[in-house]
């Protein structure tokens, strides 16, 4: 799966000062999320450094959905649901000190209600400072008596106009502060959408997201 997802950083700083601050940052830099507290690290205890540097990074949800695509949902011949999502997803860094690893085991998902629609990973990647980076992540999944689901979500449309989606995240990091990579932490990130459609081809409208 991670082949097929696109990583698009996009430098909200000048080259010059990205340079001199974050040496191991690509062309384009990442995303920051921070633990309070934590104070193991690779290279020591940064915890003379915790006075210096952790106020200005509380921790933050640091993604939001742009777009969704659903490239397949449909029934196959054994009555189940097949499904294909292109979530495109922006990670922001504000912040001027902070580097994050986002290393491999992440895991995406979508849900409705109860039932698991599609799934994915997230990218591998290195995120700089005041970085902003644009991730397209492809979801797939089959559900198990499709013919049922598929009522529940026209029910659910007719009646309201809308189809409630839950998406959950799971992403290992490792923030970094200068010199010094901090143990590796997981993130969980939730987030609900209300789409207008869940139709395969065509545009899909998020209504809300929270």
């Amino acid at each position: 799966m991670a082949d097929h997802q696109k990583v698009h950083p996009l430098n909200t700083s000048s080259s010059h000062d990205h340079q001199r601050s974050d040496v191991e940052a690509p062309q384009a830099p990442t995303v920051p999320l921070v633990p309070r507290g934590s104070s193991k690290s690779d290279n020591g205890d940064p915890s003379s450094h915790d006075q210096q540097y952790y106020p200005p990074f509380q921790r933050t949800i640091p993604f939001s959905i742009d777009s969704l695509q659903i490239t397949r949902f449909n029934l196959s011949n054994n009555s189940s649901l097949s499904a294909a999502f292109d979530v495109t997803i922006t990670a922001r860094n504000p912040n001027k000190k902070v580097g994050i690893y986002y290393e491999g085991g992440s895991h995406i998902s979508v849900w409705y209600t109860g039932t698991n629609l599609c799934q994915g990973s997230l990218p591998k990647f290195y995120q700089g400072h005041r970085n902003t980076t644009v991730l397209n992540v492809l979801l797939s999944g089959q559900t198990n008596d499709g013919n049922t689901l598929l009522t529940s979500l026209q029910q659910q449309q007719q009646q309201t106009g809308i189809i409630p989606l839950n998406l959950r995240a799971t992403q290992p990091v490792r923030i970094k502060l200068g010199k010094l990579k901090l143990m590796k932490v997981k993130f969980r990130v939730r987030c609900k959408l209300d789409v207008d459609s869940l139709a395969a081809n065509n545009a899909i409208n998020i209504r809300n997201s929270s």
